[in-house]
């Protein structure tokens, strides 16, 4: 592979900033995928995307997913804060929960569980569905289960069943009222869970989800409320019962500064209510712990200043700072690290199945004759004039042009063919200019947006309302690249659109080290096969993804690497079928089935349709239910 397209394919796309070593490029130019950091053994994307469509006929949108990544980030999370704990001298213990609501998927909970026994992994539920799921699970003794959310009986007797089949259940209280009705309920069933109490920190998380805490979050109990559920377990005798102290405030926190000062503020309250000689024993954290999906490093809210390591010191250290000033003992640590422990694991793969040309720059310019209009002979004249020097003047010149020709067509002044051939005749212009632009040093915001304007539209077999969700709820970032022809170097610019008939499905903004792009860097589309991967979208993605316009689950393949470096593909699970589909929406299948043949029956008697017509017609109908939603 030549080495100066190499270096300009990795900066184009920054995988080695955003990777993680996850993913490299290999020999052949195609995407690598790495089971953990450092591994020399790898899956070759494309090679595995082939492989799929060749042996288990499907195709995109198909969703890859590698449980050895869910490992190595568990194992990397686990091993930063016994690091710290030694580096620290601090004597507290650590126990990593996964939060349901990050990827609720049984498969990836499961392989948490399974892995996670030496480390006492245990699983985080925030409502009745989740918490009847985890306690079918298998977790370490020593473990957490942990209930968040908003809690009515129904929740906390289930949380009860937790305790009578063996497990360390801790009841979080978000209200006042929920601990009544624990308390009630322990008393009348002899089954006594732990207590845990979430507190309404001061101090917030920075990035998108900084309202989550702060005084106005909607979770927490506020200082004097705190007092009051001391109080209330005391005059019961369950004080015993109040094991965990609970303190969140905010997913993808960016800026480590924050996490310090956070850390302070709950270590303090932990402290203070020891005093009270109240033996808490757990301060769990919450979230926060982000990841870096642009690469940057920096505080932009797709982005991270400090790693995960980092991350871990900084709790450990004021912690245990806090305890020390206060003299308590330091308690054990509980973390929900869930958006890090999968976002790297699952890949979408998609399809360009067609370009959406801005211009038609295929269709060349008709000569300029005699009988055309001044404006068009301007263009002309501008079209062959322009140069490396003049190009600013040319393309200016070219704005006013423009404003001519659709001023003179509004007035009935020229034809339909005459703006036709303006038309063709200003974007050849821009065109030319945008070249010279390039290469030249000063390329500046106004021909920034004239390449974003020119970039091409690539038709993508995928739905970004599904799979994609973040991307177009909240603007979220997910790095986006080839999977293949990546020893070559990309010259056109594109956007990407999605098959669902809205506007908003669409992703037209990038990551890059220094800002975000509104274009991405890609290869030429000449009608072959031409897949393009997007990475990091195995937290809250798959969950939080809608059906619009009834666009189900892609196709989806689980993938592991043995030792000898071999990829075996040990699931597949095919995509929504459109009866699927049908189904969600709560239209019967032999209703509608029914439906159409009566219509068909009816064209038949009215003579419109043979009868070999309709049975034709109704076989096909009926076949077509059975098949995937998405683009063939």
């Amino acid at each position: 592979m030549n080495t100066n397209v190499l270096d300009e394919v990795l900066q184009n796309y920054g995988i080695e900033n955003w990777g993680q070593g996850y993913f490299s490029i290999n020999r052949q130019g195609h995407l690598a995928v790495h089971p953990s950091k450092g591994d020399v053994r790898s899956v070759d994307a494309f090679e595995l995307v082939n492989d799929i469509e060749k042996k288990h006929k499907l195709g995109t949108p198909l969703l890859l997913k590698f449980p050895q990544i869910l490992e190595s980030q568990l194992n990397r999370l686990c091993l930063a804060y016994e690091a710290a704990a030694r580096e620290y001298n601090y004597s507290g213990g650590h126990f990593p929960v996964f939060p349901m609501k990050v990827n609720p998927r049984r498969e990836v909970v499961e392989t948490f569980m399974r892995e996670g026994k030496k480390q006492s992994v245990g699983v985080e539920a925030g409502s009745k569905a989740e918490l009847v799921a985890a306690l079918s699970l298998e977790q370490a003794p020593d473990s957490l289960l942990i209930c968040n959310g908003f809690k009515d009986e129904g929740f906390i007797n289930l949380a009860l069943l937790g305790v009578r089949a063996g497990k360390r259940v801790v009841i979080v209280i978000e209200k006042l009222n929920e601990l009544r009705i624990a308390i009630r309920r322990a008393k009348e069933t002899g089954v006594k869970p732990w207590i845990g109490l979430r507190a309404k920190l001061y101090s917030k998380g920075t990035g998108k989800w900084a309202s989550s805490g702060g005084e106005s979050a909607k979770f927490g109990l506020t200082t004097s409320e705190i007092l009051e559920c001391i109080r209330l377990l005391q005059a019961e005798g369950m004080l015993d019962s109040l094991k965990l102290m609970h303190f969140h405030i905010g997913s993808q926190i960016t800026d480590i500064k924050r996490v310090k000062n956070a850390m302070k503020e709950a270590a303090r309250v932990y402290s203070k209510i020891r005093q009270l000689k109240v033996e808490v024993e757990y301060i769990d954290i919450g979230g926060g712990l982000g990841v870096d999906y642009d690469g940057s490093k920096t505080t932009f809210e797709g982005s991270i200043n400090y790693s995960v390591e980092e991350f871990a010191n900084n709790v450990v250290y004021t912690i245990k700072s806090v305890c020390d000033d206060e003299q308590v003992p330091y308690p054990h640590l509980v973390t929900e690290s869930g958006r890090v422990m999968t976002a790297y694991h699952s890949v979408l793969v998609t399809s360009i199945r067609d370009e959406i040309e801005t211009f038609a720059e295929d269709i060349p310019t008709a000569a300029v004759d005699e009988d055309d209009p001044q404006v068009i002979f301007e263009l002309k004249s501008l079209l062959d004039g322009v140069n490396s020097k003049n190009y600013r003047e040319c393309y200016h010149d070219a704005l006013d042009d423009k404003d001519d020709l659709h001023t003179q067509f509004n007035l009935g002044l020229i034809s339909l063919e005459d703006r036709a051939k303006g038309e063709v005749l200003f974007w050849e212009i821009c065109a030319k200019a945008l070249k010279f632009a390039r290469q030249d040093e000063s390329f500046d915001d106004e021909f920034a947006d004239l390449k974003r304007i020119l970039a091409s539209k690539y038709l993508c077999n995928f739905s970004v309302f599904r799979s994609a969700p973040d991307s177009w709820a909240i603007n979220q970032l997910f790095p986006i690249m080839p999977i293949h022809r990546l020893d070559e170097r990309p010259t056109d610019f594109a956007t990407l659109v999605d098959v669902t008939c809205d506007s908003d499905g669409c992703i037209d903004n990038f990551v890059d080290v220094k800002d975000t792009k509104r274009v991405l860097e890609l290869h030429p589309f000449k009608g072959q096969a031409y897949y393009l991967a997007i990475f990091l979208v195995g937290a809250y993605q798959e969950v939080m993804g809608n059906f619009h316009n009834l666009f189900g689950q892609p196709n989806e393949a689980h993938v592991v690497i043995d030792d000898s470096g071999a990829y075996h593909i040990t699931k597949v699970v095919s995509g929504s079928r459109i009866s699927d589909m049908l189904s969600f929406a709560r239209y019967d299948k032999q209703h509608v089935s029914d439906g159409y043949r009566s219509l068909i029956q009816a064209r038949v008697a009215s003579g419109h349709l043979t009868p070999a017509h309709a049975d034709e017609s109704i076989q096909d109908y009926e076949a077509a239910v059975s098949r995937g939603t998405y683009l063939e």
